[in-house]
């Protein structure tokens, strides 16, 4: 039986602290995707050696798709120096226009907050695997996880390959399917299908169709919700959501041919502008597939003993709210503070579960009742198209987004 190899000695600087309260010296951090990267960064900060187990057989940047990050997501970013290197490689959204059978409303924005940020998810998970790495953290792929042994010690775990390895704790940053939530508690609620499927599309610059940049436009198809904006490279970008009531996993959709799902994108956005000239202008080498889109619901358990949960294995709002990478980097990010301050990791996990729960719990709820607008039908799109100025007009934005998009981390606040 192989075993994974000690922690490697590092250059560390830590916060200014002679070690965590918690007690805390190393962590094994399972998925190498967005949350995992970050909470092993921040682990580092605060003196825990942290590595990453990826089920991936190496590093893997051609995930397809692009990904909001709010205001409030690039502000977490910062407290791990990231945001610029982010900044550098995304699409700000200045304006936000919603379209529903081409009559368009401008949505109202945050003034004292920075635009939304659109990036590519392989570009970002690159980012962050960078950054973690040069905080020395160490990345192990190949690592299937199996089963977990805890015990009042630390914890161990075993892995497909038979290799082992051992921790004071366990973080379980393995996305919607995680295996370390079941194993916290086998009887936790699985991802739910919204019953839509995502893909991506890009047309390339020098088309006959163009759109204003720094503006991303969400627009309700006569049979499909999609959105679209232009890049800072020129090519004009679109995602759909296509109504499906079956499920197909990123794997059995990518097995599709894209000439399949190109004629499907085709017939489904021919009613619309500018949704049939986006289908037709895009091409086979210009279509990313990402198959079921998901959504979390509430979670009982976010940890046991020494075993806790953190990002899309515990909380996935519908990727209506713009929220879930943002939300996932903050909770990484609050998981650390949590062990750092708090007396052992029990308690650390208690705190952290308390800072989180119902802020996630919250935006998941929004981004359930946006979901379900997504697809209306004759009466409900009629009805929208008649009420939608109205309601902007008398919505108090401020109120509704404030909170949400202007929350901050205060990271060198004790965790009380």
């Amino acid at each position: 039986m192989s075993t994974i190899p000690e922690f490697e000695q590092f250059e560390l600087t830590p916060e200014p602290m002679s070690e965590p309260k918690s007690g805390v010296r190393t962590a094994l951090v399972i998925g190498g995707g967005i949350a995992g990267p970050v909470v092993a960064t921040a682990l580092h900060r605060v003196g825990i050696r942290a590595t990453v187990c990826e089920t991936r057989p190496a590093p893997h940047d051609g995930i397809g798709g692009s990904l909001a990050l709010a205001p409030n997501g690039m502000a977490a970013l910062g407290l791990i120096g990231v945001d610029d290197a982010v900044r550098a490689l995304a699409t700000p959204a200045r304006r936000t226009i919603m379209s529903i059978d081409s009559r368009t409303q401008e949505l109202p924005t945050l003034r004292d907050v920075e635009p939304l940020q659109i990036v590519g998810r392989g570009d970002l998970h690159r980012v962050l695997r960078e950054r973690a790495l040069a905080a020395g953290v160490r990345f192990e792929y190949g690592k299937k996880l199996l089963s977990v042994s805890d015990r009042p010690g630390g914890v161990t775990a075993r892995f497909a390959d038979g290799a082992e390895a051992g921790a004071d704790i366990l973080i379980g940053a393995d996305g919607i399917h995680s295996t370390v939530r079941k194993l916290i508690d086998p009887e936790a609620p699985s991802a739910d299908y919204t019953g839509l499927l995502g893909l991506q599309g890009y047309v390339e610059p020098g088309s006959d169709l163009d759109f204003e940049p720094d503006v991303m436009t969400f627009a309700f198809g006569r049979n499909a919700y999609y959105l679209y904006w232009k890049q800072a490279d020129g090519r004009l970008t679109w995602g759909a959501n296509l109504p499906s009531k079956k499920y197909l996993s990123l794997k059995e959709a990518q097995a599709i041919p894209a000439q399949d799902w190109l004629r499907r994108l085709r017939e489904t956005y021919a009613p619309d502008t500018p949704g049939r000239l986006l289908a037709e202008r895009t091409s086979a080498d210009n279509l990313d597939v990402v198959g079921g889109i998901h959504i979390m619901p509430p979670v009982p358990r976010w940890y046991r003993g020494r075993m806790v949960l953190v990002g899309d294995a515990v909380h996935a709002p519908s990727n209506s709210t713009g929220q879930g990478a943002s939300l996932a980097i903050e909770s990484a990010l609050q998981l650390a503070r949590c062990l750092r301050d708090r007396p052992d990791a029990e308690s650390a996990f208690a705190a952290y579960e308390h800072l989180r729960r119902e802020r996630v719990e919250r935006i998941t709820k929004r981004g359930a009742r946006t979901n379900s607008a997504k697809t209306p039908g004759p009466v409900a799109r009629k009805l929208m198209h008649l009420t939608m100025p109205l309601f902007f007009r008398l919505m108090n934005f401020d109120k509704v987004m404030g909170w949400e998009q202007r929350y901050r981390i205060d990271w060198d606040a004790p965790v009380a």
